[in-house]
């Protein structure tokens, strides 16, 4: 774990946050982001510390590394450790399993949570000849557009947003060896980069993953001023629909890694707000895939979100997991 300052060290007694972020362009983004937040709702100023990762070191496949939690383990060890007081994580990339010590201290308003693809010359999915190449580094993504039926060719890639998408637009040193990838909608949006979509992709095509587009903001369960500093960022709406997404994860017994699919969204019902929550789970190669959703109060996130995942294991899900291809 390496952690480097972006200011100078403070002075003793100065009120300042530490904010554990990853050096990546789009973590530090964020992390700035959630900084500037805290400082606008708290009076309180920020300073942000880079933590070097074994997600970013290694240039192996996400599930090679090990899946669930390959960007979150250096934070979370450094925030034990007393080196930062809180840490910011895209949600989609926490473990379900809750950290001893930690607590998830905010869940900021979400981003719009939808896959997007970036193809050259303009064209969205349905326009791709078959036999194009289409990058993504997700299983999810990968099993889902195999699914579609299109003939396209879905190829794993790793690299920021910056070297993703110059695998399809080029560069200085010759053309692009793709013809689209597809990324989080929200990471775009967050980089000022939503020009380059060319589809924001309907998830009646392509679901999304559980808690994409959200922000997790965490820091020490002990650490009561943090806490109360952080809860001013709350949106408890994407936390309700986060909740239900992850634990359909969570119950499935599946991580970041798996072709799991959940998307949860608050609408107006009878007798209020509730949640309208959709998941998935596809084979790998596209072959098979179950689908489902359920609708309830946004108190019963958790159990909305266990009872679609016992509906959809019910319906052959973790013979879908265990495809290959």
């Amino acid at each position: 774990m390496t952690a480097v300052r972006t200011s100078a060290e403070t002075t003793a007694g100065t009120a300042v946050l530490r904010l554990g972020t990853r050096a990546s362009v789009l973590a530090r983004t964020q992390s700035q982001t959630v900084a500037d937040a805290i400082t606008a709702a708290t009076g309180t100023p920020v300073e942000l510390v880079h933590i070097t990762t074994e997600g970013d070191r290694s240039q192996a496949a996400i599930a090679q590394l090990g899946g669930t939690g390959v960007f979150v383990t250096a934070l979370r060890d450094a925030l034990l450790a007393g080196e930062i007081d809180l840490a910011v994580h895209s949600y989609k990339d926490l473990p379900t399993a809750p950290a001893p010590g930690l607590i998830l201290a905010a869940v900021p308003p979400r981003e719009d949570p939808r896959d997007a693809l970036v193809a050259r010359d303009g064209l969205t999915l349905g326009e791709l000849p078959a036999g194009s190449t289409v990058g993504t580094g997700a299983p999810r993504r990968v099993a889902q557009l195999r699914a579609l039926g299109l003939g396209l060719e879905v190829v794993p890639i790793r690299g920021n947003v910056d070297t993703r998408l110059g695998r399809v637009a080029g560069s200085a040193t010759g053309p692009g060896d793709l013809d689209a990838v597809v990324l989080a909608r929200a990471g775009l949006s967050r980089l000022g980069r939503l020009d380059v979509i060319t589809e924001t992709l309907d998830p009646l095509q392509v679901l999304p993953a559980p808690a994409q587009g959200a922000l997790a903001v965490e820091c020490r369960t002990s650490d009561a001023r943090t806490r109360e500093l952080l809860g001013r960022l709350e949106d408890s709406r994407t936390r309700a629909c986060a909740l239900a997404e992850r634990t359909t994860l969570a119950t499935l017994e599946a991580g970041c890694s798996a072709p799991v699919a959940a998307y949860a969204e608050v609408a107006e019902g009878e007798h209020g707000p509730e949640l309208f929550l959709r998941a998935s789970v596809t084979a790998i190669d596209g072959s098979d895939g179950v689908r489902g959703s359920l609708s309830g109060a946004l108190d019963q996130a958790s159990a909305l979100g266990r009872a679609l995942a016992e509906d959809l294991l019910d319906r052959g899900a973790v013979e879908l997991m265990a495809v290959t291809g």
